[in-house]
């Protein structure tokens, strides 16, 4: 007997690895970059959907099992001076910076959002992009791009960058099932 598989099961295998967009305000980024990716989402229903509430879905609610990964990667962080998530919040809030969840954002439009921080390690761009497709209908589509520019740099991302994709595909699913 074949096990049944739920809704929310379904909608996590949309989100599917695809090329780095070309029309996306990260690209050039790529050039030089140690770490770039992107990851796509098979919105429901006809567009257009709102950027904002998809991007707030996506990355300012995760699910448990990303806090506490964050929580350990803050705990990980905190004795090499890198800045932990709450401290991150906390310094936006605090400057009255644009922000979705701990990500500053760097520019927004109806179409794509530019979440990113530049640090003495690495500097990070996530780029979150509407696409309509042939159909009409639309996609999420995640970039994130590194460059780092030391060896710690290089050591953090070596050890996140499984957990990157990960996180990524959970926060995509998120938004996918909204």
């Amino acid at each position: 007997m074949m096990p049944s598989i739920s809704p929310a099961s379904r909608k996590r295998t949309d989100v599917r690895p695809v090329p780095l967009p070309s029309d996306c305000a990260v690209t050039s980024w790529y050039a030089g970059a140690d770490l770039a990716d992107a990851f796509a989402v098979r919105l429901p229903g006809p567009g257009p959907h709102d950027l904002s509430r998809l991007a707030e879905d996506a990355l300012s609610n995760p699910a448990a099992w990303v806090t506490m990964a964050m929580w350990l990667r803050d705990g990980a962080v905190r004795p090499f001076g890198v800045r932990t998530s709450g401290q991150i919040r906390t310094r936006l809030e605090a400057g009255g910076r644009d922000r979705i969840g701990f990500f500053p954002v760097l520019s927004r439009s109806d179409r794509e959002i530019v979440l990113g921080e530049d640090d003495r390690h690495l500097d990070f761009r996530l780029s979150l992009l509407l696409v309509t497709r042939d159909d009409g209908r639309e996609d999420l589509t995640a970039t994130s791009v590194v460059r780092c520019h030391n060896l710690f740099g290089r050591a953090y991302l070596a050890a996140i960058h499984p957990g990157h994709v990960r996180v990524v595909r959970s926060a995509l699913a998120r938004a996918g099932m909204r």
